[in-house]
């Protein structure tokens, strides 16, 4: 891919569900993000000739009130009536391939896009399937992610994962450990401060614990299987967040994130963990560059042994990924959370200039996985 270029990214504090962000809605938390990213390509003087009102804008969503939340969400922000917007449910995969979609777009013609991802936990609504001879309705958590019997719940899966990979519980707890050290002493430095967006009294994410050790992970009990590995404490948690980014064509001359190559793929829905591994290879081979050349890579840590059985089988080494702490640490607000990489990748890259090439990867229910890379630039 060539010709799409990321100048601006920001999102809001991740907030635990049923915490800071207990009221605010999915459109209410996008409208913050969007409302940024439009400010500050406004404030570009080089931004001049394309201006700051977007051509479309993309949102990724999983769990809001269905309708359409990214056109809600751009009339909330302030974006005028002529500017249209349409939403993109990939599961926990939806902020990363509204992003892909966006800079396809940007190839096509467009010379602004605002595309990214929301997710409320806290606010979405209730669902029920209707009530069968005069039975009551039965609610239900989510839609399925495949026919059955294919549709294993993501902690189940992940838990399989592990186990087929050889990832043990040892390791998982350590990984989850240091996702949590990585993260507080990445708030404490500041790291986050330039790309978050304050919303209400929320200034900062919620999720991260400070001296979350190996001994207190190691006391919780599986969650899934008597003898897996999967547990509340190496899982990630359920989070409401909104993230976006602004992207224009290659030839407006501004620093930002050149989109290299980008990738969507499918896999076996009883293991949709592994998702990540082809979506990258996709996505690398589009861009021309190897795992050996990504100076910066940012993985959605959903489960420990799934983002490891993935680490192991792309040969990443696990220190290198998710330095300022990821999902386990942050959270996971789902339909979010391949947005929020992104923006992590853009503060990295080009907000503390830590490198060029930069990798972005979320796997999603039923067995799905997206993957972003991307070179900074000029």
């Amino acid at each position: 891919m060539t010709g799409a270029l990321i100048v601006a990214a920001r999102r809001t504090p991740i907030g635990t569900a049923g915490h800071g962000f207990a009221s605010v809605s999915a459109a209410d938390l996008a409208s913050a993000a969007i409302g940024a990213v439009v400010s500050d390509v406004e404030e570009m003087d080089e931004m001049a000739d394309v201006g700051g009102v977007p051509d479309e804008v993309v949102l990724g969503n999983c769990m809001g009130p269905g309708g359409n939340v990214a056109r809600v969400a751009a009339l909330g922000a302030g974006l005028p009536d002529a500017v249209p917007a349409f939403s993109v449910d990939r599961q926990c995969a939806s902020g990363l391939a509204a992003i892909e979609i966006g800079a396809r777009l940007v190839q096509t013609g467009r010379r602004l896009v605002v595309a990214g991802g929301v997710e409320s936990a806290s606010t979405a609504p209730w669902r029920m399937w209707p009530p069968r001879e005069g039975g009551e309705p039965v609610r239900y958590e989510r839609a399925p992610f495949a026919p059955e019997p294919r549709d294993l719940d993501m902690g189940y899966a992940a838990d399989l994962l592990a186990a087929e990979h050889g990832i043990t519980r040892a390791r998982q707890d350590a990984y989850a450990a240091r996702s949590h050290a990585r993260a507080v002493e990445a708030i404490a430095k500041g790291e986050f401060d330039d790309e978050v967006v304050p919303v209400g009294a929320v200034v900062r994410d919620e999720r991260p614990r400070a001296g979350l050790g190996v001994a207190q992970l190691s006391r919780f009990r599986p969650l899934h299987r008597t003898d897996g590995t999967v547990t509340v404490g190496n899982s990630c948690g359920i989070n409401d967040a909104a993230a976006a980014v602004a992207i224009v064509p290659e030839t407006v001359g501004v620093q930002g994130l050149r989109v290299l190559g980008a990738a969507s793929v499918g896999v076996v829905p009883e293991r949709p963990g592994i998702g990540i591994v082809p979506a990258v290879q996709a996505a690398l081979a589009e861009a021309g560059v190897g795992i050996d050349d990504v100076d910066v890579f940012e993985f959605n840590e959903a489960f420990a042994g799934q983002v490891l059985a993935c680490y192991d089988a792309l040969g990443i080494d696990p220190d290198r990924v998710c330095l300022d702490g990821g999902a386990l640490a942050l959270g996971h607000p789902w339909g979010a959370s391949g947005a929020v990489l992104v923006v992590r990748l853009f503060t990295q890259l080009v907000r503390r200039g830590r490198g060029r090439i930069g990798l972005a990867a979320i796997a999603a229910g039923g067995g799905q996985g997206t993957a972003l890379v991307v070179s900074a630039c000029p």
